[in-house]
């Protein structure tokens, strides 16, 4: 049997990303953008009914792994998911 090929660095990366997902609040929002085109940081905090400040500091955590992408509009800033495949992960891990 041949041995298989590791990318660590890809690897590690996966693995940060998924920390990244390992908190409710976090897991809530990509939830909560999941399926829609964009959402402001004042709409996840309102449904979340959660400080500002606390959403602002879990989007730039989900940000910063890549799991989310931010776009200013004035003073306002929309968040959308990188890509939908890890919402379609907390999905299956919730149905079991």
């Amino acid at each position: 049997m041949e041995p298989i090929q590791i990318d660590a660095v890809k690897l590690e990366q996966l693995a940060s990303k998924l920390k990244a997902l390992a908190h409710p609040t976090r897991i809530a929002i990509i939830e909560m953008l999941s399926g829609v085109e964009r959402m402001s940081v004042t709409e996840i905090y309102l449904r979340l009914d959660i400080e500002q400040a606390s959403a602002s500091h879990h989007l730039n955590i989900l940000k910063n792994k890549g799991v989310l992408v931010s776009k200013r509009e004035g003073k306002r800033i929309f968040y959308t998911l990188e890509n939908e495949s890890l919402a379609e992960i907390i999905k299956c891990i919730g149905r079991s």
